[in-house]
C-alpha cells in the first residue's frame, strides 16, 4: 500500500513538473518577442546590422520622437482613442440591455434573436468588409445627389458604429451567459422593494456584472485598437487614419532607407496602451472569466 502511494505521488509530481515546463515554454514564447520589441525600440539603426539579439549600447529615445513625427502618429493615436472609446460605448449601451433581456425574459421571438446572434459568431468580419464598403459607398452616392456631400465614408463615428455592430454577437453571447448564471433572487428582492425593470437592471444586475463587463471591454478594446482592414477600407483621408494604419505608413515611408529603431518604436506605441490596460484590469478579467452568481 505504501509503495502504491509513493508511486502515485511520484506520478503526480512528474505530471506537475511537465505542466510547469509546458507553461514556462509558452510564457517564454510570448514574453521574449514582446521584450525584444521594447529593447529594439531604443537601439540605434547601426546596431541592427551587427548582432540583433545584443543589448542596446544606449537608450536611443529619439526613435520614438522620429516615429511620432515621421508618420504623424500623434494624430493617428487620437483617432484610434476616439474610435475605440466610442465603439466600446456604443457596444455597451446596446449589448447590455439586449443580453439581459435575452437571458432573463421569455417572449415569442426570443429564440429567433438568440439564433441570429449565435449565427453572427461564425461570421468572419474580414469577409464582409467589401459588402460593408459597397453599402456605405452607395449611400454616399445617394447623399451626394441629394445634399451634395457624403457622410458614411471617412467618418470616424461610422467606423466606431461598424466596430460595435460586428462585436455585438460575441459580446451578447458572453454577457447573456453571465446573466443566466445569476440567481433570480436578486431581481425578486428588487421587485418586492418596488423597483421596475430598468431600475433593477441598472442598479442591481449591472453592478453585479462588473467583472463580465470589464472582460468584454478589454477584449473589444484589443480588437478595436488593433483593427486594420476595416479602418484602412473605410477611411481614405490621411488625417483620419487610425494608429495601425499609421504604423504601416511609417514602414512605407522607409522603403528606401529602413530605420528599424523607428519601426520598433512605432510597434511599442501601438502595443503600450493595450498592455497597460491589461495590467490594470487583470484581476477583474480573471473574475469575469470564472465568476457566476449565487451557488446552491
Amino acid at each position: 500500500m505504501a509503495n502504491n502511494k509513493k508511486i502515485g505521488r511520484t506520478g503526480f509530481s512528474a505530471a506537475k513538473v511537465l505542466i510547469y515546463l509546458i507553461l514556462s515554454a509558452l510564457a517564454i514564447t510570448i514574453i521574449v518577442p514582446v521584450a525584444w520589441v521594447f529593447v529594439a525600440s531604443v537601439k540605434e539603426n547601426s546596431e541592427f546590422y551587427g548582432n540583433p539579439w545584443a543589448l542596446p549600447q544606449g537608450l536611443h529615445f529619439q526613435n520614438f520622437v522620429d516615429a511620432w513625427q515621421t508618420a504623424n502618429m500623434g494624430s493617428y493615436m487620437l483617432n484610434s482613442v476616439f474610435v475605440t472609446l466610442l465603439g466600446i460605448f456604443l457596444l455597451i449601451i446596446i449589448a447590455l440591455p439586449a443580453a439581459y433581456v435575452l437571458a432573463r425574459f421569455k417572449f415569442k421571438t426570443g429564440k429567433f434573436w438568440n439564433v441570429m446572434f449565435m449565427a453572427g459568431l461564425f461570421i468572419n468580419v474580414n469577409y464582409i468588409v467589401v459588402p460593408i464598403f459597397l453599402m456605405l459607398n452607395n449611400g454616399d452616392a445617394k447623399l451626394r445627389q441629394m445634399f451634395g456631400a457624403p457622410f458614411f465614408l471617412n467618418n470616424l463615428f461610422i467606423l466606431a458604429l461598424v466596430y460595435a455592430s460586428t462585436a455585438l454577437p460575441f459580446t451578447i453571447y458572453l454577457l447573456s451567459g453571465y446573466f443566466k448564471s445569476l440567481a433570480k433572487d436578486y431581481e425578486e428582492a428588487a421587485y418586492v422593494d418596488g423597483a421596475g425593470y430598468f431600475r433593477t437592471m441598472f442598479q442591481v444586475i449591472m453592478p453585479m456584472a462588473k467583472p463580465s463587463i470589464v472582460t468584454v471591454i478589454l477584449f473589444n478594446f484589443l480588437a478595436f485598437w488593433n483593427e486594420y482592414i476595416i479602418s484602412m477600407t473605410l477611411l481614405t483621408k490621411p488625417e483620419l487614419k487610425t494608429l495601425p494604419v499609421g504604423l504601416m505608413n511609417l514602414m512605407a515611408a522607409q522603403k528606401s532607407a529602413v530605420q528599424y529603431g523607428q519601426m520598433y518604436a512605432g510597434l511599442v506605441i501601438v502595443m503600450l496602451p493595450t498592455l497597460l490596460l491589461y495590467i490594470c484590469v487583470q484581476k477583474k478579467l480573471t473574475q469575469g472569466m470564472t465568476l457566476g452568481g449565487l451557488k446552491g
